[in-house]
C-alpha cells in the first residue's frame, strides 16, 4: 500500500518546454491546427484546471533541465511529443535518446500524408507512438470517424501504439468527438492495435474500465490528473482486474508540477503489487523495452 520509494518510473505525458512562458502547447500543436481562430482558442488551453503551473524561466539546455527534474522521481523514461525539426524534440532525439519515448501528434485531416509522415518517422526517427487529439484539431474528427482508420492501420503495420484524448477536453471545445462509447468500434475492428486513452475518460471513466475489461487492446494513461483527482473508478480497476491495464502519465510541465505529483501519489490507495505495473512495468511491456 505505501508508495514505492525506490521504484523506478516511465512517464507517458511530458514535455520539452518550447519557451520560458510556458506555452509549449500551443507550439507544439500549432502544426496540426489549421486556421488562426483555432490557433489562438488553442493557445492558453487549460489553465483554468491548474494552479501553479510550472514555469521553466531562462533556461539554456531545456532537455537537460526536463532530465534533471526526472532524475529526482526515478523517471527513468519519459513519453513526449516528437515534431520533426522542432529544437526540443531533435535535442532529445539526439543527445537523450536513453532518456526519452516518442509519439507523433498527428491529424487525420492530412489522409495518406500523415499516413506517410507516420511511417517516414518510424524509419528516420525511431518514433515510439503515435498520438491523435480528436476534438483539437479543425476540423475535428471522432474517435471512430473513418479519417481516423487510415492512421489506425499504419499503427498497426509500423507496431505503435497510439494515444488518443478520450471523454470531456480541457481546452474550451466541444468534446462529443472524444466519447469513450466512440472507442469500442476501433478496439473491435482492429485488434491488434495497442490504445491507449489520455485525459481521464471523464464523466465515462467507468464505461472505459468496462470497455478495458472486454478488450485486450485497450488501455488507460493517467495523463493531465492531479492522482487526487484520478477517478474511483480507475483506482478499484487498477486494484482489482485492470493491474495491467493502467499506466502512469503526469502532465509536466504542462500543468503539474513533478513536486505535485508525486506529493500526491504517496496518498493513493493502491495495492502493493500494482504499485511497479503502473509506474513502470505495464509501459514497459506496452513498448517492448
Amino acid at each position: 500500500m505505501p508508495f514505492p520509494e525506490k521504484q523506478k518510473v516511465i512517464d507517458l505525458m511530458m514535455a520539452i518546454p518550447v519557451s520560458g512562458d510556458n506555452s509549449e502547447w500551443y507550439e507544439a500543436f500549432k502544426p496540426l491546427l489549421m486556421d488562426e481562430e483555432s490557433r489562438q482558442a488553442f493557445k492558453m488551453p487549460a489553465q483554468y484546471m491548474f494552479k501553479d503551473i510550472p514555469q521553466v524561466g531562462p533556461v539554456e539546455d531545456k532537455v537537460a533541465w526536463t532530465i534533471g527534474h526526472m532524475d529526482k522521481h526515478n523517471i527513468e523514461r519519459a513519453l513526449i511529443g516528437f515534431i520533426e525539426g522542432e529544437p526540443g524534440s531533435m535535442a532529445a532525439q539526439g543527445k537523450y535518446r536513453d532518456r526519452f519515448l516518442f509519439d507523433m501528434p498527428v491529424n487525420p485531416n492530412d489522409g495518406m500524408e500523415a499516413v506517410r509522415a507516420i511511417r517516414r518517422a518510424k524509419r528516420d526517427f525511431g518514433i515510439h507512438a503515435v498520438s491523435v487529439f480528436p476534438a483539437g484539431i479543425n476540423p475535428q474528427v471522432p474517435i471512430n470517424d473513418k479519417k481516423m482508420y487510415p492512421i489506425y492501420a499504419a499503427c498497426v503495420e509500423e507496431g505503435l501504439p497510439i494515444f488518443v484524448n478520450a471523454g470531456v477536453c480541457g481546452p474550451r471545445f466541444p468534446s462529443l468527438v472524444q466519447k469513450v462509447e466512440l472507442i469500442e468500434e476501433v478496439v473491435w475492428f482492429f485488434p491488434e492495435l495497442k490504445f491507449v486513452t489520455r485525459h481521464g475518460c471523464e464523466p465515462d471513466e467507468a464505461l472505459a474500465c468496462k470497455l478495458m475489461l472486454k478488450y485486450p487492446n485497450l488501455y488507460y494513461s493517467t495523463s493531465a490528473f492531479a492522482p487526487k483527482h484520478y477517478p474511483k473508478a480507475v483506482i478499484n480497476f487498477m486494484n482489482s482486474r485492470g493491474a495491467d491495464k493502467v499506466m502512469y502519465a503526469g502532465y509536466f510541465p504542462m500543468g503539474l508540477s513533478l513536486e505535485r505529483i508525486f506529493g500526491d501519489l504517496r496518498n493513493l490507495p493502491l495495492k502493493d503489487e500494482v504499485w511497479p505495473k503502473f509506474l513502470y512495468e505495464n509501459a514497459k511491456t506496452l513498448f517492448g523495452i
